[in-house]
């Protein structure tokens, strides 16, 4: 066995299944070790970008990592926008980067880079190992590390002689290290916020309170002192519609963040920290919690955030369980033209249940949200680190890791076009994704920034740098180059008929709409 063969079947002993590539010359090794390892599925990305992004969308969904096995410094470079987003999503990810052999480093050949000096800043473990033999023991430690709550992204820089070179047996999991649980002083301190003030009070959550067993406890806890329940503007994952209780969303303006915020007397997180604003502007706070009212942290991300709101709705004598929400009447569906309010009742209208929506829609995304309460329960996904290029590879990784569930990629032209590659890889891997690709030909969002900066009539230069047009972006085009197959909609009628039939039909489609 050789290192390289001693990481593949280390990953698998430890639980990693599934590893999303973009390799080069130095990770050669590994690439064949993976013929030897029939349980490890490999998965192949056109960019780095799409790798890393996808590998963040499987972990959100399947709640463990995937490796990502990427070339040297300059592709992981290329891969460490999304590790921004997946590490803002806690999400747990093991990059495994190729580097030169330890005795060329010295020649400084031309890829040679400092690839320990690009990880940090996005992992929060990272070791090159020293040799084949300590290759295993690396592996297992990298995979422990990803684990740890919230969730981390590890990076383990093997050179290629530790990866051609003999080495010993593969590495079993180490031991796995539970989430702290929250001291009862901190669950005391707010259930008497709640006795005292529960109506004016918003529990602010993130993490695992937005999963089912959070937020039936949450649930709970609204039943019994009428508190809001509230979470960030872009969370990594949301279970929603169905009997989910209705949690509101952060505006992500920071004057629209203050004023939802204005009536609230304190604000209690569990699983989040407190919100802060996107943006610095002039005279607006970078922490968006109005002045007198008080903040209180029941759980830290790194916590056992469900186990918290649990003790919380005990002690505060919460029903059991809370009262189910009526049945959602199915959403009619809309007419007319195509803009945001439709495109969003559109999806909660004929989304399945049990979907996921990858939402990376920008400013036509805004009123999905408040529409999908009504929707079928489903798992909702945001874009997390605010780096765009993030929903086309998350929703592929989340089609990788839940291939009996129908994704939906909720997606913004300009940003699509940073990984369109995606596409390629869902036709490659025959994956559920239907991509509704908002077709509005400009990076609306910064039109909105310029006039917010003052600038209410941009000149020539500001206005092609917001511009997609001048040519137009042909998506079914581009689509079909990809190998998906794309139609062109340009009325709510049409997105409707459009989106039940891909729905129904195995394998990726795309919808372009012009809006």
């Amino acid at each position: 066995m050789n290192g390289a063969e001693s990481l593949i079947l280390t990953a698998l002993k430890c639980g990693v299944e599934v590893c999303f590539a973009n390799p080069g010359t130095t990770e050669m090794p590994l690439v064949a070790a993976l013929d030897g390892a029939a349980r490890m599925r490999a998965v192949l990305a056109l960019f780095e970008g799409v790798a890393t992004g996808a590998a963040d969308g499987y972990a959100r969904m399947a709640e463990r990592p995937a490796l990502t096995l990427i070339h040297l410094g300059p592709g992981f470079a290329n891969g460490i926008a999304n590790l921004h987003n997946a590490r803002r999503a806690h999400s747990p990810i093991v990059n495994v980067i190729g580097d030169h052999a330890t005795w060329h480093l010295a020649a400084d050949a031309p890829l040679t880079s400092d690839i320990e000096s690009l990880a940090r800043p996005v992992s929060a473990w990272v070791r090159k190992s020293a040799s084949a033999d300590a290759v295993a023991a690396d592996t297992a430690e990298a995979i422990a590390a990803a684990m740890r709550a919230p969730g981390h992204t590890s990076t383990l820089i093997v050179p290629s002689d530790c990866q051609w070179s003999a080495a010993g047996a593969a590495a079993g999991p180490r031991a796995a290290v539970a989430p702290p649980a929250v001291p009862d002083s901190a669950v005391r301190a707010a259930a008497g916020i709640l006795r005292r003030d529960g109506a004016n009070t918003v529990l602010f959550m993130g993490g695992a309170a937005l999963r089912e067993r959070g937020l039936k406890a949450a649930a709970r806890i609204a039943a019994a002192c009428r508190c809001r329940l509230m979470c960030g503007t872009f969370p990594a994952r949301v279970e929603r519609g169905g009997a989910m209780p209705p949690v509101e969303k952060l505006p992500y303006f920071p004057e629209m963040a203050l004023e939802a915020l204005a009536k609230a007397s304190s604000v209690i997180l569990a699983g989040a920290r407190a919100p802060v604003a996107f943006f610095g502007y002039p005279n607006m706070p970078s922490i968006l919690i109005p002045e007198g009212c008080g903040v209180t942290t029941l759980a830290t991300p790194e916590q056992d955030i469900a186990l918290a709101l649990e003790s919380l709705a005990d002690l505060i004598g919460a029903p059991k369980e809370a009262a189910a929400r009526a049945a959602n009447r199915p959403a009619a569906r809309p007419t007319g033209a195509l803009e945001a309010t439709t495109i969003g009742a559109a999806i909660a209208a004929l989304m399945p249940e049990r979907a996921i929506v990858m939402d990376e829609a920008a400013t036509t995304g805004l009123p999905f949200f408040d529409a999908s309460l009504s929707a079928p329960a489903h798992t909702y996904l945001a874009l997390t680190g605010g780096a765009i290029g993030q929903g086309l590879p998350c929703a592929t990784g989340a089609a990788v890791a839940c291939p009996d569930r129908r994704v939906i990629a909720f997606q913004a032209d300009g940003s699509a076009m940073y990984t369109l590659q995606a596409l390629w890889t869902q036709a490659r891997e025959g994956l559920n994704v239907t991509t509704l690709l908002c077709n509005n030909r400009r990076y609306r969002i910064l039109q909105v920034e310029l006039a917010r900066a003052g600038v209410t009539e941009p000149g020539p230069k500001a206005r092609s740098l917001t511009s997609l047009g001048n040519p137009n972006l042909d998506w079914v085009a581009l689509a079909k180059g990809m190998g998906v197959p794309g139609v062109r909609v340009e009325t709510a009628e049409a997105l409707s008929q459009q989106l039940e039939r891909a729905l129904k039909e195995p394998g990726p489609k795309l919808i372009e709409m012009i809006i």
